[in-house]
């Protein structure tokens, strides 16, 4: 997306490596969040439900959108959990497993 600005055509959209670094950022909080709530399972994973996740004020403060931030870390491998979306209510007893260490 652009906009015109005093005789130049500016690009609205920030440059795509910030956009990764701030997903990345988003991923390491989550994983401090999920360290914070989460408790060891017999693997020796830290897991915490989506629910615990979803409630948590300090979570609602930190991330404006936690599904997508958890999806992301998904799709690093980063944590795992049943299924592609998660919603609240119908998914809270569903595990969020912590993969790295």
């Amino acid at each position: 997306m652009c906009h015109y600005l005093r005789g130049w055509w500016v690009s609205l959209r920030p440059k795509e490596t910030e956009v990764r670094m701030d997903t990345e950022h988003e991923v390491d909080l989550l994983i401090e969040e999920i360290r914070r709530l989460g408790s060891t399972g017999e693997d020796g994973k830290i897991r915490v439900k989506f629910g615990v996740l979803f409630a948590d004020d300090k979570c609602a403060n930190l991330f404006e959108a936690l599904v997508g931030t958890l999806r992301a870390a998904k799709r690093k491998k980063k944590i795992s959990f049943a299924g592609e979306l998660l919603l609240q209510g119908v998914h809270d007893d569903v595990d969020i497993v912590l993969e790295i260490d």
